[in-house]
């Protein structure tokens, strides 16, 4: 199966590259070579930035490189591009659906903790003004949320 996912928070800087990281690092453990991975923010601010530092050192301490990884904005033609966009949180579902075009586009967005806690519509917290132990529940939280994905979509 050919699949395309989009992880997606403000700036593309800590919540969506470390979904992203998680998700690629799993999903070549498991030879599954068909799927792609990308992230993007719905803000331009960090436009072709490298992963914040602190969540860089957080995924290396957790046996993940994400240093290759490059902010961008999200854009209309990611809903082409994409079967699933995750949003972290809901100010950023709320952004990248008024860029929906049709219900087509809509369906493809979803707020990532649902897969692991389905119709709660939990957040992924924004660790940026927090301290280190944030981007580490960050890496958490995500690391459990991925291994649901994969079961859900992979399985």
């Amino acid at each position: 199966m050919n699949m395309k996912i989009l992880m997606v928070c403000l700036g593309n800087i800590c919540r969506s590259p470390i979904a992203e990281g998680i998700l690629r690092h799993k999903l070549r453990a498991m030879n599954l070579k068909n799927v792609v991975t990308d992230s993007a923010g719905t803000i331009a601010m960090h436009t072709g930035e490298a992963p914040d530092l602190r969540m860089q050192k957080t995924a290396l301490k957790n046996g993940i490189d994400i240093s290759d990884l490059r902010a961008r904005q999200f854009v209309v033609k990611d809903f082409d591009e994409f079967d699933l966009i995750f949003a972290m949180d809901r100010s950023n579902l709320k952004n990248i659906l008024t860029l929906a075009r049709n219900e087509n586009d809509k369906k493809k967005v979803k707020l990532i903790l649902n897969e692991s806690f389905p119709e709660e519509d939990r957040e992924v917290p924004d660790p940026y003004f927090g301290g280190e132990e944030g981007f580490q529940h960050v890496f958490e939280l995500l690391d459990e949320t991925t291994d649901q994905l994969i079961k859900n979509y992979f399985a």
